[in-house]
């Protein structure tokens, strides 16, 4: 007789254990946008909170599965935001005959669009990146990808100024490529953005991470992170996996760029001081805080770290040495981590007797 444990699940069974982590937590992502009342102060808390928990378990897929350090994750955020507001921008202008935002079928298309795009730019550039620099290791990747961040940001600041659709036909496009808004940012009035898309983009990129780590593909990740040397001794390519996450990475880091860029208000602005060291820095805070390789302890220390900042906005000045000292704090106390390697419902499932 074969074992409960060992019987083969119905295809039914298994269907429904796969799409109702994703219908459940869509469903909470859209009624949340509906319950929670616009320009609201909460509002705003919501988004960057949203924001940061893409952000921070995308880094988590590098720093975290696969043992890598990579200190300019903000780039890949500055390239998706970019991105996907040309796409809007001039992409609104060529179907709507203005740059406004539309809150329709054709519209909303168009900001999915945008999303999917800017994710796939920061992807693009994170293979191009990743490729040749994730043959190294330790200190010498994380300055490589420190400088690719701070390339990043200095381009943006030196693009022109951003052209009005209708003088698009007299720009000189060979001779002025970067259209961008320099130092003052890419202003615009496409602010598609919701809570509604911000936590379903949060839930798909939570069971992305979830279902990734349970994989095969993860599990070659987390071999890496243990031991790089025994991996490649039974047969795992180091550098393909390594690569392959750093793309993945970045790809949701895109999105969450996409987003950022695209948040609710009136002549909203992607500029590139907001994608500077710091904002690398602070995701890797959240990673460093959560625990190496926890998806749930990513996210929760990204929604720990986006209220403090807003309970020390006051003391502004001193929210660097508050994260400096809250880092040798979790380093003392507890050096893995929160969670370290673990899940928060590792911690809440009770033990057997």
């Amino acid at each position: 007789m074969i074992p409960a444990a060992a019987q083969p699940i119905s295809v039914t069974r298994a269907l429904t254990r796969s799409l109702l982590p994703v219908a459940v937590g869509l469903g909470l992502g859209l009624g949340l946008g509906q319950v929670v009342p616009t320009g609201t102060y909460a509002e705003k808390i919501l988004f960057d909170i949203g924001i940061n928990i893409i952000l921070a378990v995308s880094l988590n897929l590098v720093n975290g599965f696969t043992g890598q350090f990579s200190m300019g994750h903000a780039g890949f955020m500055a390239l998706g935001a970019y991105a996907s507001i040309v796409v809007t921008y001039y992409g609104g202008f060529a179907l709507f005959g203005d740059v406004g935002c539309h809150l329709n079928a054709q519209g909303y298309g168009l900001y999915f669009t945008s999303l999917v795009v800017g994710g796939l730019v920061a992807a693009a550039a994170g293979y191009l990146v990743g490729l040749p620099s994730l043959r190294l290791r330790g200190d010498y990747l994380a300055i490589v990808t420190l400088g690719f961040g701070e390339i990043i940001r200095v381009v943006l600041q030196v693009s022109y100024a951003v052209v009005e659709p209708e003088e698009m036909a007299t720009v000189d496009w060979w001779e002025r490529p970067l259209h961008l808004g320099k130092s003052l940012g890419f202003v615009h009035q496409g602010a598609y953005n919701s809570l509604s898309w911000t936590y379903a983009a949060v839930v798909l990129t939570l069971l992305c991470a979830y279902r990734l780590r349970e994989s095969t593909h993860g599990r070659a990740f987390l071999s890496v992170r243990e031991n790089e040397i025994a991996a490649e001794a039974v047969g795992i390519d180091t550098t393909r996996y390594k690569v392959n996450a750093f793309v993945l990475a970045a790809f949701f880091a895109g999105v969450a760029g996409a987003l950022f860029g695209h948040q609710l208000g009136t002549g909203t602005a992607a500029r590139p001081e907001e994608f500077n060291f710091m904002k690398s820095f602070e995701a890797i805070i959240m990673v460093v805080l959560g625990g190496m390789g926890s998806i749930s302890g990513a996210a929760l220390a990204a929604v720990t770290l986006t209220l403090l900042t807003e309970l020390l906005r006051s003391v502004q000045d001193y929210r660097m040495v508050s994260y400096a000292l809250l880092l040798i704090l979790v380093m003392i106390l507890r050096p893995e981590g929160l969670f370290g390697t673990r899940e928060l419902w590792h911690f809440l499932r009770r033990r057997r007797p």
